[in-house]
């Protein structure tokens, strides 16, 4: 098979579904899972194939790897969209919800990665990208798990792409602000420097650029898609 294909956790809805729908567009073929069947109706409309489970299981993200390479031979990108960890005031989150958050967003990139790699040094490269958010780069009280393990995988994440780069394996992470496809209040709309919520559409279509060749001598990078939430520099 020539045509590239492409892997999403999380690609039912929101952001994920938008990144599904711009890869699509790009002529790739999609490999998708979310914890409900709305990957699967996604996946019949535009001609892939999905799993129903969750990225924090090991069985699970096996399964749509397993599905992706039986179905069409190859990986040439993975996007990796979790769900959102437990919240709290910082020191009432139990050690369960902080062990909970870490198996939810920092070993589904470290056991994708495991999973990927091969298969990406075999075939001459490939990228993987993972969705976190503004918090990984400016801590937030709001969301404590979120801001420490997502900026955990920006570190790992930067590693990795040293390790692998040689191999034209790249690996990125998108950091959206406030996004339309979550239920939220208008003062997270008032926070961005534009005034308004991101629309999934633009966070898909700055997932799809650094899923494929458009972004070809990026790696390592966290991209902020915040509408100017976060001051850094």
């Amino acid at each position: 098979m020539t045509e590239k294909v492409c892997l999403i956790t999380g690609g039912g809805s929101g952001m994920g579904a938008a990144a599904a729908r711009e890869m699509h567009k790009r002529g790739y073929r999609l490999a998708l899972m979310s914890p409900s069947d709305s990957a699967a109706t996604l996946a019949g409309e535009l001609g892939g194939v999905a799993h129903r489970g969750r990225a924090e299981e090991a069985a699970d993200t096996q399964a749509l790897f397993d599905l992706a390479m039986e179905t069409w031979g190859r990986i040439d990108a993975a996007l990796i969209h979790v769900g959102g960890p437990p919240k709290g005031d910082l020191l009432d989150i139990s050690e369960d919800d902080w062990d909970r958050a870490n198996a939810m967003v920092i070993k589904p990139v470290i056991r994708m990665a495991k999973l990927l790699t091969p298969v990406m040094e075999a075939q001459g490269g490939g990228s993987i990208v993972n969705i976190t958010t503004f918090s990984a780069l400016e801590p937030s009280l709001t969301f404590p798990t979120s801001s420490v393990y997502r900026a955990g995988v920006s570190a790992f994440t930067k590693l990795y792409s040293d390790r692998y780069g040689p191999a034209n394996i790249r690996m990125n992470c998108l950091l959206p602000g406030f996004t339309d496809s979550l239920d939220l209040p208008q003062k997270y709309a008032e926070m961005s420097a534009l005034g308004r919520l991101a629309r999934a559409e633009e966070q898909g279509k700055a997932a799809a650029f650094l899923l494929s060749d458009d972004s070809s001598y990026i790696t390592g990078q966290s991209l902020r898609v915040d509408g100017g939430v976060t001051r850094a520099l």
